[in-house]
């Protein structure tokens, strides 16, 4: 689906990969190491890594959809809101694949107005829409 208008373009490059490189964004905003988790057969340590720039990523967008849906029909979201994100990455029969979990947690919000509002930032947010249909996506209420 092509946009019909870019109101932002994020920019970030990477060097040296993800077992021991690095990423910085063109604005200078975020600039880390990377390192391989042990679990995928790297040192760990110091460092983050695409699953965790991905599970961020995923969870402010989709807070940001909670939001926004809810300050359009008057459901006020609390500032103390949260969305965990989970990225799990793991072996597909082409090469390696991704799963994602959402645990959002909306306090003051009856559980049916709370599944009513993840539901309907669901069918709003980027990510959500990037990835529907390609991976699978779990959102569940604390």
């Amino acid at each position: 689906m092509a946009l019909d208008k870019i109101l932002y373009t994020a920019q970030a490059k990477v060097s040296g990969g993800r077992r021991d490189g690095r990423i910085a964004t063109q604005d200078g905003q975020l600039d880390t190491g990377l390192t391989m988790p042990r679990e995928l057969g790297g040192a760990g340590g110091q460092g983050t890594n695409p699953e965790q720039l991905f599970a961020a990523g995923y969870a402010a967008c989709f807070l940001s959809a909670l939001k926004f849906i809810g300050g359009k029909e008057g459901t006020p979201v609390s500032d103390d809101a949260t969305v965990e994100g989970k990225v799990g990455i793991g072996p597909v029969p082409t090469g390696f694949g991704l799963e994602v979990a959402l645990v959002v947690s909306l306090p003051g919000l009856s559980p049916e107005a709370a599944q009513a509002l993840v539901d309907k930032a669901h069918a709003v947010c980027p990510y959500s829409n990037a990835t529907r249909g390609n991976i699978d996506v779990t959102l569940t209420l604390a």
